[in-house]
């Protein structure tokens, strides 16, 4: 079976268009905001997905909402994969080191979305004015629309650049991990998730 998924994403503010697939393939980002296509790039190929994101939104006023709408639309992708989510591994953590940085991520394909956050950017902006908040408010809509309980700690950083990569990279490394098909029937004593 498939695990792949496929969504727009259309407000007065953006368009977004986003494929996924589970088992791999090609990784593509295209969203107007050079340094988070770069740090999609990073998350699609250490999670080892097939990743395709475009988007087009109102950049002439910030990287806001199109960072955002981005985690909605890739969450709500990794939710129609997932399915019941029968089969996959369910928990997972990784460390993640990056010159300096350190990230640890930890997370659970519970169904219940709920994020935790210990992390102080080392910098406010990084790249062409890319806001460092934007990266944690990509992870809550990220969690939020893909069912995910999510824990992120930078342990330490000094460059802003390594901190948002370590981090991202962190978070695929476990993602790919939890995703993986280890079993079969709904890993839950429930017998559903969520």
């Amino acid at each position: 079976m498939a695990r792949t998924a496929s969504v727009k994403r259309s407000t007065g503010e953006v368009d977004i268009s986003v494929e996924v697939d589970l088992d791999g393939g090609n990784v593509a980002a295209d969203t107007g905001v050079a340094f988070f296509d770069h740090m999609l790039t990073q998350l699609g190929r250490h999670a080892r997905l097939g990743l395709s994101v475009r988007a087009a939104g109102d950049t002439h006023v910030d990287a806001h909402h199109t960072v955002e709408d981005t985690g909605i639309a890739l969450g709500q992708a990794l939710t129609e994969a997932l399915g019941d989510r029968a089969g996959v591994e369910r928990f997972a953590d990784a460390a993640v080191p990056i010159d300096e940085a350190l990230a640890r991520v930890a997370l659970d394909l519970s169904g219940r979305p709920y994020v935790v956050r210990d992390v102080q950017w080392p910098l406010a902006v990084v790249g062409h004015g890319y806001e460092s908040q934007l990266t944690s408010h990509f992870l809550e809509a990220l969690a939020t629309h893909a069912g995910l309980t999510l824990h992120v700690t930078l342990e330490r950083a000094d460059n802003g650049h390594h901190a948002h990569e370590a981090v991202f990279k962190a978070v695929a490394v476990a993602l790919r991990r939890a995703v993986a098909v280890t079993g079969t029937g709904v890993p839950s004593t429930k017998g559903v998730l969520g």
